[in-house]
């Protein structure tokens, strides 16, 4: 029997590094560099079809920000025809292309002047003009979308130099999310805010500089031929404007992504005090605000029904903010009937309200109809103040215009058990939120010391 030579340190060293060389190269399946050039020099072009693709997917873009509804955003991505002229972009700086670079420029800069001219038309024009939350996330741009734009554009371009390009640039366009900012700048632009049309376009921006960027790095990486040789100092010069332009891109992103970060940490630092050091049996938070203003002028503003918390027991409340690291902020504590009618308005406790759906009395035999009646004698002898709750319901929340309560039994078949639960009735001249009926509920309860709370409103 032969023994086999074990492989020298510097062997296995050598192995490994060709098993990754092999498993991390990009030529296995590359598509012809010319051919690459080719493709993406064909989707530089803007006319004709790809302008009327463009405005039809813009409208699409525009009504799924309207509306709120990410499904239809995400289907107006993979219609928009955008891609093209920022792949061309860093295709043309990365192959030496001047007039394709001029090209590519001429037609992006078309591409989104018919965007937000034609979304601003179409929001001009909505009747609805709230912004909803998919419109408000492209407001603040931060680094982690540039990082998305920068490894979104770098598959992209990856996938294109293949022979099989797959899915991945449909893909690139929903991860990067291009035509959705220019959206929100016509948005901004239809509405006089310049505050979402600058933030829009920097995200839109952002995109664009980094899809063109990783476009440029992995053209550069395969070794694509130049169309023109330019002497080193030139050469030196584009590159030099190059990181110019993506580092003025990246700066302010860090600090958006900064003042994220530090609200929060604030928010949850501010949760986390509130819900240990207001812990009181006749004292109830009926409506937490967090207000981030840079580190040193933050504040928390809690509406407190139930007893009034003492100056002293303030105080020691105020005085443990510095475990919860909210040493620079401000507490603001609103007690008494007289405050929340001023500030009920803002009500919005954040728990989910479990609907109450009405289920009718189904008696089996006259017994159990007669003790039915015994109870509901019983429980009417223990009568609830309607006159005084009504006046402070209504401060508590505006909308409620007749308010009716009364204890009774409610039977379930399935369980053949009673529960007794304090029914309320309301009307109101507009519909209740979930949160607004939950702060009702979880004041009749500590009002009327009676956990089972029933809402229906009519």
């Amino acid at each position: 029997m032969t023994n086999v030579p074990k492989p020298k340190p510097d062997s296995i060293l050598q192995l490994v590094i060709n098993f990754l060389k092999d498993r991390f190269n990009l030529k296995h399946e590359q598509e012809d560099n010319l051919a690459t050039i080719i493709s993406i020099e064909k989707g530089v072009d803007f006319r004709g079809i790809n302008v009327w693709t463009l405005i039809f997917a813009i409208f699409v873009a525009s009504i799924g920000l309207n509306v709120n509804s990410t499904a239809v955003i995400i289907g107006a991505m993979l219609i928009s025809p955008l891609m093209g002229p920022i792949m061309g972009l860093g295709l043309s700086v990365g192959i030496n292309d001047f007039a394709l670079l001029k090209k590519s420029a001429k037609n992006l800069s078309i591409a989104v002047a018919i965007s937000v001219i034609t979304s601003a038309l179409y929001f001009f024009v909505s009747p609805l003009d709230e912004a909803q939350s998919e419109l408000l996330a492209r407001t603040t741009p931060t680094i982690y979308d540039v990082l998305i734009a920068l490894f979104g554009g770098l598959a992209g371009i990856v996938a294109g130099a293949t022979k099989e390009k797959g899915n991945a640039i449909p893909g690139v366009a929903i991860a990067t999310a291009l035509m959705p900012p220019l959206c929100t700048a016509g948005f901004g632009i239809a509405n006089g805010n310049m505050y979402y049309f600058l933030g829009a376009f920097y995200l839109f921006f952002i995109n664009a500089v980094m899809i063109s960027l990783s476009t440029f790095l992995i053209v550069r990486f395969l070794k694509f031929p130049f169309k023109e040789i330019v002497d080193k100092q030139k050469a030196k010069k584009v590159k030099q404007y190059i990181w110019i332009i993506v580092t003025a891109t990246i700066l302010p992103s860090v600090y958006f992504a900064y003042n994220i970060i530090e609200q929060a940490i604030f928010k949850a630092d501010a949760i986390k005090f509130t819900t240990k050091e207001f812990q009181f049996e006749k004292t109830q938070i009926l409506s937490k605000t967090y207000t981030y203003n840079r580190p040193d002028s933050n504040e928390i503003v809690l509406i407190l029904a139930g007893e009034p918390i003492g100056y002293e027991e303030e105080n020691r409340i105020k005085a443990r903010m510095t475990d919860y690291n909210l040493t620079q902020t401000k507490l603001i504590l609103k007690q008494g009937i007289e405050n929340a009618k001023i500030d009920m308005n803002q009500i919005r406790s954040g728990i989910l309200e479990d609907l109450y759906h009405k289920n009718e009395l189904a008696m089996k035999s006259k017994d159990e109809k007669i003790q039915l009646l015994e109870r509901e004698l019983i429980l009417y002898k223990n009568s609830i103040p309607i006159q005084n709750l009504s006046a402070e319901i209504h401060a508590i929340n505006p909308k409620v215009r007749k308010f009716a309560a009364y204890k009774t039994t409610i039977f379930d078949i399935e369980t053949n058990k009673n529960d007794t639960s304090i029914v309320v009735l309301l009307q109101a001249d507009a519909m209740f939120e979930k949160t607004e009926l939950n702060t009702l509920r979880n004041w009749l309860s500590e009002r009327l010391e009676y956990s089972n709370i029933k809402i229906i409103v009519e």
